[in-house]
């Protein structure tokens, strides 16, 4: 605090009302933390906002009725100032305007309120009363009522909730489930002040004595929320009635008397104090404290406000929004009234008819004002208020400001954004037409001829296209918009995505396709290999059938790479803004084949580059160009060892062999000329003949290959044209990006005569003409990557990888720690892989104990059940615009750390046999412990007790389990798979969320309050455990099996909502004892031959009975049986949906 602190100003404040001073009697005080506002409640129930160090009279509202008493706590949020009386909790804007108002019957005798969190929208309001309310400020409305024994009058937040009852002790409360955790009594009467900061508790209250009345204690009372712990009170001989904690100095506590006195003292050394003293005539009656720290204010007596502080630094919030204040009108002129000023200058209009006044008063009519038309806007979002209706306002202009209408016409075509899919759930009658007006829009500008087109009228599909993030993120953007084939696209919200185009055109090639796959079917668990990471993707593509995907995987692989840094692929390390893209994606090009080759152990794709001089002279075809190319001879300098010196050096390169794919960067040429040569119509051929001899290489298109052929006695090789990457410029306000223009055609398992293009602009996939795709314009589209493949390895699609698939990892723990190592390779030697292993490093409820590959293989439907967890690796980029909309530039990025598989059926059933912890080398911006189970140091290699293994090998697994035909069991699967990166037919899912869900209701029924009502099972008490949740997941399954059988599922369905929707689906741990002992009861699953609903199981006639899965090795009961088949009205291209 500096010296010059003082009293700045002293505002007295008059009555509000009547005639006597206690009716404007102020009660409480509080300083706006958003704006340079004070604001006063008074004992008659209206609350008054004043401006500045001057304290100028900003607002003055009624927020309670005078019945209700003096209003008690004031407390600040976004959307306005939250004021508490006795019966009633009350919000409205800075400006007066009520937001909501609640009063309910139980509220007879609030005292206090606080939020939950400390950027929450919950609130938390309690009294001398047996109720305590969370309110939702969002919606003004009681989301829980929550009864407790203690009468509480003062209430803080920081970390923890801190409540004051009306007996002086002081509890402190989880903001989560609301449980106390400590109790302390801080003084033997009652707490008069209190507050909380920085990890501290101070408090001012009442003491009683031996012979005569009670005084104010002495001391001041410290609590450390951090260790929860009592600490050395603070002296204070005046008698502490008065407490507030600094905002900013961490340990530095405001301290007064009723007299006026204000001490500031540290905590740390009481011994440091300031003292000050207020010039009152009559008692203190409260001490508020500024958010920035820079002023307090206090109030007496005689109903004035003091304000202190420094005239040098004066601020009331720390991050202050502007306050708005009313226009002023502009004044009249004034115009004299004599006799020297003639009434025209007064502006009386001119008139020949009698003037209204001059009617007679039978022929006048009181028909009162036509009313203002209600704009269609705000009839729209009208909701019942407690006072009339509300709604919100459409307007978001200022008052006067009008909107300019006149639009300039425009001739630029664009792509109107989808609705969201939680948009489209709420009007599912409405969405139908209007996305197919849309989508007959956009498929007229798809076979617009591309013919003459300029940077200026760029087709719409080859433009940038973006995700939009909705409060649900990415899942409820509506990608088969953009894609109504049945090719995936890939998704653009990863970083290095400018790689989609180029992955889309390898995995269209079957040559390069077919050696991924076969290589990612071995047994290969190197955590760098990108030849692995290019066949889990490829396989996620097919398997997706036109579904979104995204190469998180592939990408993550890609981005760790040091040499990928040093050679600026990266988007974080670009080597300038200005680099290109086209560039870029070349070098990628390039250090990708090096992997592949090295990977495959075989150099496989040649890479090569066309050179720009090569663009120049006489060389004006594109096969001419592309035998200077092979056969060049560039100069270099180097040692010549006949000279003994540094001179130009030509070397002459030679082509052994052509191999079957031809992967060509395109030159860079930026030259009018050069460019004009791609734009030329069929200059980039579609096939192409090549030969190498002893001579050198000689290329052959067009007429010249057709007439080589019929003469040439040795069949010359042929390579097509795969497909391209091209670069498409699409104008100042677009930046540039990449897509892929690939003939689908060759890929296809099935032979097709005709070729079909498409068009890959990352999740966007459309059909595009012949024409079109080849059809290459100097302004805005250019090739940057091309790819040829021998013409007899069409349609070679090789899938043979399916039936040869090395299985081993599933049958070994391969983790990362020496000790699991050497248990591993010792489990290989002795050929002994059905061995425990042991679970002290596993969670309580894991016993994993590996498969036996001789009786335990998976198969073809074969049930286990999945559950993971995941951590949060980077926090969601958020932009907020001048109105204060708020838009997610990047959503949230999870990445796996847990999964656990467990047996389905079998005697073994519900034991897992995978539970593997991922080891995470990049940083965890939140682990999620919550609801990962997770904590700081479990996913670190160096620290963690659990056996990790790397995201490679834990994939893997999850990946070889998938082709070989096993049905996953759990609980809100999709969303897992998503962000696993993998996709799985829904043929092999049995999603319980999905099972126990009836389609014309609202919601969904969570995993916890299934198993509370159909298991008796109480689980994610505190956190969540994958083997848990998995375990829980299978009973539902095969309970739902057994309602199946017994023809009462539509039954149990209905009762589950009917008795869930009383109680807000939540199992008796979220709920108070009296509901939760009321749902328990009313709890009724199906266990063997009971009953459910009055309809028998029969157990017997079906001959199932679920029996309860016990947590251990042997002594296992359930069907043993293969998994059934069910007929589902729909045809797999796998297996059928086993329901039996």
């Amino acid at each position: 605090m500096d010296s010059d602190w003082g009293e700045l100003h002293r505002l007295q404040l008059p009555p509000v009302e009547g005639n006597t001073l206690q009716s404007g009697t102020v009660s409480t005080v509080a300083f706006d933390t958003h704006q340079e506002l004070l604001w006063a409640g008074t004992e008659c129930g209206r609350i008054t906002s004043f401006y500045g160090q001057e304290l100028t009279k900003y607002t003055s509202t009624r927020a309670h009725p005078p019945s209700e008493g003096p209003i008690v706590q004031l407390l600040f949020h976004e959307k306005g100032v939250i004021s508490l009386a006795s019966h009633s909790v009350h919000l409205c804007s800075r400006r007066g305007l009520t937001q909501w108002h609640i009063a309910e019957i139980s509220m007879t005798n609030l005292v206090c309120m606080s939020f939950v969190g400390k950027d929450s929208s919950e609130l938390l309001v309690a009294g001398c009363q047996s109720t305590m309310y969370k309110i939702d400020v969002e919606r003004g409305q009681v989301m829980q009522e929550i009864p407790t024994i203690h009468k509480y009058i003062i209430m803080k937040h920081c970390h923890y909730i801190c409540a004051a009852t009306d007996q002086g002790w002081v509890n402190i409360l989880d903001p989560d489930t609301l449980r106390i955790i400590k109790s302390w009594q801080a003084h033997t009467l009652s707490i008069n002040d209190m507050d909380a900061q920085n990890n501290y508790l101070v408090t001012c209250g009442w003491s009683s004595r031996p012979h005569g009345p009670s005084m104010l204690d002495m001391l001041a009372k410290v609590f450390d929320l951090r260790k929860l712990t009592q600490l050395t009170p603070i002296a204070f001989p005046g008698g502490a009635a008065f407490v507030q904690m600094h905002p900013k100095m961490n340990t530095t506590s405001i301290i007064a008397s009723q007299s006026g006195q204000v001490q500031i003292v540290d905590l740390m050394n009481p011994n440091t104090t300031n003292i000050h003293q207020a010039r009152l005539s009559t008692f203190m009656l409260s001490l508020t404290l500024a958010p920035s720290g820079d002023a307090w204010a206090l109030t007496d007596q005689e109903n004035a406000i003091h304000l202190w502080g420094s005239r040098k630094k004066m601020q009331f919030s720390n991050y202050r929004n502007p306050t708005e204040f009313a226009d002023e009108p502009n004044p009249l002129p004034s115009i004299a009234l004599d006799s020297q000023v003639p009434l025209s200058s007064i502006g009386m209009p001119h008139y020949r008819e009698k003037l209204l006044s001059a009617w007679p008063d039978d022929h006048i009519y009181e028909v009162g004002r036509m009313p203002a038309k209600i704009d269609p806007a705000v009839m729209k979002s009208m909701l019942p208020a407690p006072i009339g209706h509300c709604a919100t306002n459409p307007r978001k202009k200022l008052r006067n400001e009008a909107e300019v209408t006149r639009l300039l016409p425009s001739n630029e075509i664009t792509m109107v954004a989808p609705k969201f899919l939680s948009q489209k759930a709420l009007n599912p009658e409405n969405h139908d037409s209007e996305d197919q007006k849309i989508s007959d829009t956009v498929e007229t500008f798809v076979n617009m001829a591309l013919a003459a087109s300029t940077k200026a009228d760029v087709p719409v599909m080859y433009r940038n296209v973006e995700i939009k993030y909705s409060k649900f993120g990415v899942d409820d953007f509506d990608f088969q918009y953009y894609n109504k084939t049945r090719y995936s696209g890939l998704e653009t919200h990863i970083t290095n995505s400018y790689l989609n185009p180029l992955l889309q055109l390898f995995k269209f090639t079957p040559m390069i396709r077919n050696l991924a796959l076969h290589h990612t079917a071995s047994n290969c668990t190197s955590e760098g290999c990108l030849l692995c990471e290019m066949g889990f993707l490829f396989d996620m593509l097919e398997k997706a059938d036109g579904l979104s995907c995204q190469a998180t995987n592939f990408l993550k692989a890609f981005g760790v790479i040091p040499e990928a840094a040093r050679l600026g692929m990266l988007e974080e390390n670009m080597p300038s803004p200005s680099s290109s893209l086209e560039g870029k994606i070349q070098t990628a090009n390039r250090f990708l084949l090096e992997h592949v080759a090295f990977d495959s152990k075989r150099v496989f794709a040649n890479d090569t580059k066309i050179e720009q001089s090569a663009l120049h002279g006489q060389l004006r075809t594109f096969s001419s160009v592309l035998t200077s190319t092979l056969q060049g001879s560039p100069q270099i300098r180097a040692w010549c060892d006949r000279c003994r010196i540094y001179r130009q050096l030509t070397t002459q390169t030679t082509v052994p062999y052509i191999p079957p794919v031809l992967v060509l960067n395109a030159g860079l040429e930026k030259s009018p000329e050069a460019k004009q040569l791609w734009a030329r119509p069929g200059w980039c051929p579609e096939e192409i003949g090549i030969m190498a001899t002893e001579e050198g290489v000689t290329c052959y298109e067009g007429g010249q290959l057709s007439h080589r052929q019929s003469a040439s006695r040795e069949p010359i090789p042929v390579h097509e044209l795969v497909g391209m990457v091209v670069d498409v410029n699409s104008g100042e306000d677009q930046k540039p990006h990449l897509v892929s223009l690939i003939n689908v055609a060759i890929s296809d398992k099935n032979p097709i005569r005709q070729n079909q293009w498409h068009l890959f602009n990352d999740f966007l996939v459309r059909e595009t003409p012949t024409a079109d795709a080849l059809h290459l314009e100097p302004s805005w589209k250019m090739p940057v990557i091309l790819i040829y493949q021998t013409k007899s390895s069409r349609h070679a699609v090789d899938d043979s990888w399916k039936s040869c698939l090395d299985t081993s990892c599933l049958y070994y723990e391969n983790t990362i720690h020496a000790k699991y190592v050497a248990a591993a390779h010792a489990l290989i030697q002795n050929q002994s892989n059905y061995l425990p292993v042991s679970s002290a490093s596993q969670s309580p409820h894991s016993s994993v104990v590996p498969l036996n590959p001789s009786s335990e293989a998976p198969s073809r439907g074969s049930p286990v059940a999945i559950d993971s967890e995941f951590v949060a690796l980077r926090a969601e980029e958020i932009e907020i615009s001048a109105t204060g909309e708020r838009e997610v530039i990047r959503p949230t990025r999870l990445g796996l750390a847990r999964v656990s598989v467990l047996r389905g059926a079998g005697m073994l059933q519900a034991v897992p046999f995978i539970d593997d912890h991922i080891a995470i080398r990049e940083p965890i911006v939140d682990y999620l412990t919550k609801y990962s189970g997770l904590k700081p140091g479990d996913l670190d290699a160096s620290r963690s007790t659990h056996a990790l293994v790397t995201l490679k090998v834990a994939y893997k697994k999850i990946w070889l389990l998938l082709n070989l035909g096993v049905v996953f069991v759990g609980h809100g699967l999709p969303s897992d798979f998503r962000t696993m990166n993998i996709h799985v037919p829904k043929t092999q899912v049995m999603d319980t969320v999905d099972l126990f869900y009836i389609r014309t209701r609202a919601r969904k029924l969570s995993l916890r309050f299934l198993a509370f009502y159909l298991l008796h099972e109480d689980i994610q008490q505190n956190t969540h455990d994958s083997v848990e949740d998995a375990r829980s997941a299978l009973r539902l399954w095969y309970k739902y099996q057994e309602f199946c059988d017994a023809n009462i599922l539509h039954l149990i369905l209905n009762e589950i909502y009917a008795e869930g929707r009383k109680f807000n689906f939540k199992p008796p741990s979220e709920l108070p004892g009296g509901i939760a002992f009321a749902m328990a009861r009313g709890a009724r699953g199906l266990e063997g031959g009971t009953a459910v609903l009055g309809v028998e199981a029969e157990g017997s006639r079906s001959g199932r009975e679920t029996p309860p899965i016990q947590v251990a090795a042997t002594g296992m009961s359930g069907p043993t049986t293969p998994v059934g088949r069910r007929a589902t009205g729909k045809e797999s291209d796998y297996f059928e949906s086993p329901l039996r």
